[in-house]
């Protein structure tokens, strides 16, 4: 088969900040490609020649040629690092989003828009720099809960509502693509998956459902949680879907098949988030068991249990580069932990009330906290020491976001706004 090698050109690199990484873009037999060089556990102590001869080892696209090109981009990478995240965030406009309590807020990827979910049965697209509304998307017939871009792309828009269905709308103009019936009762979380080809929706009817974002269609059904099913996460491959369900049971998923590949067993509550980490190598679960467990996805194995939190933990994540794990409780506290010693690295103490909502800023130095106190607080997440209280909601905060350079986050309130924050 002598003719048949098709041969790999290099086109250029591009760099990616959160996480660290290097994405190459190359030509094989006409088209053309992306791969990406995670560097997941680059600091700035990191001997950026040894990391390159690395790289060149597992690489055959780096050749020597373009060695020292990608050495530049390690520095780079590196000194983007150094930059220390001094800013302090200054309120800059309430936005009085709804006519009734706001469910959630999400960011498309550039920042430069977000999107408010709420009980008055629409979902409105913002301009972050100016916060006039672009768009309100109608349509649904009961509270919109669940809605999300379709990042890192931007262009679509979903929303999952009580009323069982879900839309997909253009984020350009407003208008409703497709209309996904079939969950037999209310839809409460949805992601699109990395190569926004796929709306996952999870229902109150113990199912999650695939569907087809071109055509509109319903691609599978994900049948076997006894209860709702709470929350769901692709992770960034895209060939893998975690869901968590009322029924203490979390579930991971073959995407391509619709076949459940693990059950994860061993909470003894309701799970209130599950999220993949960055490599895939790992889900992280928070439950009403109080406790939040780290489980391998290959094996679907138990390897940690987080404990300490006095009542519930209602919200989980990683940090972007999967070194971090943080936990939100109903106790009023949040916790930062090690994801691979699984040590306790500093508890976040603070709030007066329950705090229902916690996120890292993509550099991954600082902690988001939303809670019923009616405030938002920024963490260092080295330290845990509280850098800033976001005030001025009048009711409490359920919803808060970093934007993907982290020098913007919105804050959403049962008081019917939401605010900007620069």
């Amino acid at each position: 088969m002598a003719g048949a090698r098709t041969t790999m050109k290099l086109k250029r690199f591009l760099l990616r900040y959160y996480p660290p990484g290097i994405i190459l873009e190359y030509d094989k037999g006409g088209y053309l490609r992306t791969k990406s060089i995670d560097l997941l556990d680059l600091t700035p102590e990191t001997n950026p020649d040894e990391l390159l001869a690395e790289i060149r080892r597992t690489e055959a696209l780096i050749t020597e040629s373009r060695a020292d090109q990608v050495k530049q981009l390690i520095l780079r990478l590196q000194q983007k690092q150094v930059q220390q995240d001094h800013r302090k965030f200054r309120f800059f406009k309430e936005l009085k989003a709804h006519i009734l309590p706001l469910t959630n807020v999400a960011f498309n990827k550039s920042g430069s828009r977000f999107i408010t979910g709420s009980y008055d049965r629409t979902c409105r697209v913002w301009n972050t720099a100016t916060g006039t509304e672009l768009h309100t998307l109608e349509g649904h017939r009961n509270v919109v809960y669940a809605i999300a871009f379709n990042n890192p792309y931007g262009d679509k828009i979903a929303t999952g509502s009580f009323d069982k269905t879900c839309k997909l709308w253009c984020a350009e103009t407003g208008k409703c693509f497709h209309t996904f019936r079939g969950h037999m009762a209310e839809i409460v979380c949805l992601a699109f998956n990395p190569q926004s080809t796929l709306v996952a929706t999870g229902s109150m009817d113990s199912t999650a459902k695939l569907w087809d974002v071109e055509t509109g269609e319903e691609v599978a059904t994900l049948a076997g949680h006894t209860a709702e099913v709470l929350s769901l996460c692709f992770n960034t491959l895209g060939n893998q879907l975690v869901t968590g369900s009322f029924d203490h049971t979390v579930a991971i998923w073959d995407v391509s098949s619709g076949r459940r590949i693990h059950t994860l067993i061993g909470h003894m509550g309701e799970i209130s988030n599950v999220q993949f980490n960055w490599d895939c190598s790992l889900v992280v679960t928070g439950s009403m068991d109080k406790a939040c467990k780290l489980w391998e996805s290959v094996s679907g194995k138990c390897v940690a249990t987080l404990v300490g939190h006095k009542e519930e933990v209602l919200d989980v994540c990683f940090d972007l580069s999967g070194q971090l794990i943080a936990t939100a409780s109903a106790d009023g506290t949040a916790r930062v932990f090690s994801a691979t010693t699984h040590q306790r690295l500093v508890t976040l103490q603070g709030h007066a009330g329950e705090i229902s909502k916690i996120c890292f800023s993509p550099q991954g130095s600082r902690v988001l906290t939303a809670s019923s106190d009616k405030t938002a607080r920024l963490w260092d997440a080295q330290s845990g020491v509280c850098l800033q209280v976001l005030e001025g909601h009048t009711d409490e905060i359920f919803s808060c976001v970093f934007n993907y350079e982290g020098d913007a986050i919105i804050t959403g309130s049962k008081d019917n706004t939401c605010r900007i924050w620069h």
